[in-house]
C-alpha cells in the first residue's frame, strides 16, 4: 500500500505536470500562430511586398508562383477542411517565404504532428492501463470489504455466543457451589443425628446390660438363695400366695433376662443399621462432592477456554474494523483518482481516432504541399 500511494503520488505530481506543460504548450502555440498571421498580414501588404522587392531583389518566375499558388491552394483547403490555424499559416508563408525556409517550416511541422501523434498514442495507452488497473484494483478492494464485512459479522456473533458462556458457566458454578453448601450442611445435620442416635443406642444397651448383670446375680447365686430362705422364717406368716415351703425365686425371671437381652440385641442391630446408613450417606456425599468439584473445576477450565477465545475474537474483531476502515479509505483514493483519470482522459480517449485522422490528414496536405514546391505535379 505505501508503494502503491507513492506511485499514485508521483503519478498525481507528473500528470498535474503534463496538464500544465500541455496548456502552455497550447498556449504557446495559439500565441505563436495568432503572432504570425498578424505578421503574415503585414508581410502580404502591398507595401511590405514593395519594399521586400526593392531591399532584397526577390526574383518571383511564373514557375514559382505556380507552384506556391497550388501548395498554399492545397493547405489552405486542408485548414479549412480540419479546422487547423498551423495550415493556414503554412500556406501564408509559402506565398512569401523562400522555398527552402517554407519546406524546412513544413518539415518542422510535420515532425511536430508526428510527435503530437505518439504523445497522444502513450497518453491513451496510460489511461486505458490506468483505467484499468483501477478497476481491477476497486474490484478487488470490494472484495475485499464484503470478506471484511462477513468476518466482522461473524466475530461479533462468536464473541455474543461467549459472553452467553461465560454468563452460563458463571450461573452453573454458582448454582454447584450452592448445591454443595447445601449438601455440606445436610450431612453435617445428618451425621450430627447419627451420632445422637448411636450414642442413645449404647447408653440404653449399657443400662440394659447392667439391668441383666444384677437380676442375673441374683437369681444365679447363694446369696438370693439365703435370702428368700431367710424371708421365709420371719417372724411374719407369709402372704397368701407363698406356699407352704416357705418363699421361692421366681420361676419367670429368666424370661425377663432373654427380653431384656433381645432387646439389647436389637439395639446393637438398630446400632450397626445407622452406622451402615451412615457410612453409605458419607460415601454418597463424598461422591456428590467429587462430582461437584469436577463439574466446577471442568466449568472453570471452560470459562478460561471462553475468555481466552473471546478476548482472541475481540482482538481479531479490531484488527478487522482498522482494516475495513483502511479499505474504505483505499477506495475512497480510488475513486479520487478514477475522477482524476476521467477528467484527464476522457476527452482524448473519446477523440482519439477523430484527433489522429486529423493529424495524418495534415501531414498529408503538408507532405503534398511540399511535394508541389518541390516540382511534383
Amino acid at each position: 500500500m505505501a508503494a502503491d500511494e507513492k506511485f499514485l503520488m508521483n503519478l498525481k505530481e507528473k500528470c498535474q505536470q503534463t496538464d500544465a506543460e500541455f496548456e502552455q504548450r497550447q498556449k504557446t502555440r495559439t500565441e505563436e500562430i495568432a503572432a504570425v498571421s498578424e505578421a503574415l498580414k503585414f508581410l502580404s501588404s502591398d507595401e511590405a511586398h514593395d519594399l521586400f522587392t526593392r531591399t532584397f531583389n526577390f526574383i518571383q518566375t511564373a514557375e514559382m508562383d505556380s507552384r506556391r499558388k497550388q501548395a498554399s491552394t492545397v493547405l489552405v483547403k486542408a485548414a479549412k477542411s480540419l479546422h487547423a490555424p498551423q495550415l493556414a499559416a503554412i500556406a501564408e508563408s509559402v506565398k512569401l517565404d523562400a522555398f527552402t525556409k517554407v519546406k524546412k517550416a513544413i518539415d518542422d511541422m510535420i515532425a511536430q504532428l508526428k510527435i503530437d501523434m505518439k504523445d497522444e498514442v502513450k497518453h491513451k495507452d496510460f489511461c486505458n492501463a490506468e483505467f484499468h488497473s483501477n478497476e481491477s484494483q476497486t474490484t478487488e478492494a470490494n472484495r475485499k470489504l464484503d470478506g471484511l464485512k462477513a468476518t466482522q459479522d461473524d466475530l461479533e456473533s462468536s464473541i455474543a455466543n461467549f459472553e452467553t458462556e461465560l454468563k452460563t458457566l458463571s450461573a452453573e458454578i454458582q448454582e454447584m457451589r450452592v448445591e454443595l453448601q447445601s449438601a455440606t450442611n445436610d450431612r453435617k445435620a445428618e451425621s450430627h443425628a447419627f451420632q445422637v442416635a448411636v450414642q442413645d443406642q449404647k447408653e440404653m444397651q449399657q443400662i440394659l446390660k447392667k439391668a441383666v448383670k444384677r437380676m442375673d446375680m441374683f437369681y444365679n447365686s447363694k446369696e438370693g438363695e439365703a435370702f428368700v430362705q431367710a424371708a421365709a422364717k420371719g417372724a411374719q406368716a407369709p402372704p397368701p400366695s407363698l406356699t407352704k415351703d416357705g418363699y421361692q425365686k421366681n420361676q419367670g425371671a429368666g424370661g425377663v433376662i432373654g427380653m431384656l437381652q433381645e432387646i439389647i440385641s436389637d439395639s446393637q442391630e438398630a446400632e450397626m443399621e445407622f452406622i451402615k446408613s451412615e457410612q453409605a450417606a458419607t460415601a454418597a456425599y463424598e461422591e456428590f462432592v467429587g462430582n461437584s468439584n469436577s463439574g466446577i473445576e471442568m466449568r472453570q477450565r471452560a470459562t478460561i477456554t471462553a475468555m481466552d477465545n473471546k478476548a482472541a475474537a475481540d482482538k481479531e474483531l479490531v484488527q478487522t474494523k482498522e482494516d475495513i476502515s483502511a479499505t474504505l479509505t483505499e477506495m475512497e483514493k480510488l475513486a479520487e483518482y478514477n475522477a482524476q483519470l476521467h477528467k484527464s482522459c476522457d476527452f482524448v480517449v473519446k477523440n482519439f481516432e477523430v484527433r489522429q485522422t486529423a493529424r495524418s490528414q495534415e501531414i498529408e496536405a503538408l507532405q503534398q504541399a511540399k511535394q508541389i514546391l518541390s516540382g511534383a505535379q
